[in-house]
């Protein structure tokens, strides 16, 4: 598994999975990416996958350098994955829900959330009615899922 950070060389045309979601702006906070990480490992992975973080966790301060990554690994990725843990104030995940709306009819979304996430009716629905899906609730599981669409692909 190549595990790519933001501003880090992009591998279009590579069999690969976007872990998307909000991304804690403070230290303190924990990022849900960190157990993905060890779960695609343990699940043997052999693409590349793409956080949207500073190796060290956090973001990119430069919005813009950050942004254009960000939309051209997008674009680059086999699977989006969206884990939407969201929690006020730490894990508000407003980019999440434009960048999920933008990229929902690519049809290379896979989507979950935590039963206790706050307001995400709307993303549930929308996931819903575009995919004939419901959303995971269970990150070990979406991610499962997420190997077998880039393994099809």
């Amino acid at each position: 598994m190549i595990v790519v950070y933001t501003n880090q060389k992009i591998s279009p045309g590579k069999k690969s999975i976007f872990l998307a979601g909000p991304t804690p702006r403070k230290k303190e906070v924990p990022s849900w990416r960190l157990k993905a990480i060890k779960i695609l490992k343990e699940k043997d992975f052999d693409g590349v996958v793409y956080i949207p973080e500073n190796p060290s966790g956090g973001i990119v301060d430069n919005l813009v350098e950050r942004s254009l990554w960000e939309r051209k690994a997008l674009a680059a990725a086999t699977v989006i994955l969206f884990w939407i843990p969201r929690q006020f104030p730490d894990l508000p995940a407003f980019t999440t829900n434009v960048e999920f709306g933008y990229w929902l009819h690519t049809k290379k979304i896979i989507y979950g959330r935590p039963d206790n996430a706050k307001k995400i009716k709307y993303l549930d629905w929308l996931y819903q009615h575009d995919y004939n899906k419901k959303p995971f609730n269970n990150l070990n599981d979406l991610i499962t899922e997420a190997i077998k669409m880039a393994n099809r692909k």
